[in-house]
């Protein structure tokens, strides 16, 4: 588990499913990822980061306010996991935080700390992240962490069909700061 001043990042458990479903499948949640989704396609996201967790010791963790136990998003690495693009082995780290959250910094705090994390504990050379180009505030973030454009890393997502403009991803990395 990862503490920082307000926030809590911890592994999944299988009691979080109907509070994930519920905190990000609204329509501004879901604006980049196709729109609002079933619950078992949430389940199966939670299902691959526990998963991830369990084999890697990391994964998108959840994220609560400390002070509160409060489910307020997600945040942490997972290894990339799109087999025939740039990134199949990346050490991925990326964020939702719920809607209730926004303009707060609980993102960034919990980027942060996910990249601190990632640094003190695996020998990775960097720590990419990708989102659609439209989605501005995500991209926005990556580079007020200190990541910059890979566009050689930019893939199309597997998930989506080849016209869709949701598949089209375009990549951020940070390198590892030398000591």
């Amino acid at each position: 588990m990862i503490e920082t001043a307000r926030l809590r990042l911890r592994p999944w458990r299988e009691a979080d499913k109907p509070g994930f479903h519920a905190l990000v499948n609204t329509p501004a949640m879901m604006e980049h990822f196709g729109g609002p989704r079933p619950q078992a396609r949430h389940d199966a996201i939670l299902d691959a980061q526990m998963a991830q967790q369990a084999r890697h010791g990391h994964c998108m963790w959840a994220v609560e306010i400390a002070a509160t136990g409060e489910l307020a998003g997600v945040c942490g690495l997972r290894i990339g996991g799109h087999p025939g693009t740039p990134v199949p082995e990346e050490l991925e780290i990326g964020w939702r935080i719920g809607e209730a959250h926004w303009g707060q910094g609980i993102a960034r705090e919990a980027a942060e700390a996910s990249i601190a994390w990632g640094w003190a504990n695996t020998h990775r050379p960097r720590i990419a992240a990708w989102t659609t180009i439209g989605n501005f505030r995500s991209w926005g973030l990556m580079e007020r962490l200190g990541m910059r454009r890979r566009a050689d890393l930019d893939f199309r997502h597997p998930d989506f069909a080849v016209d869709d403009p949701f598949g089209a991803m375009i990549v951020y990395a940070i390198d590892r700061p030398s000591r």
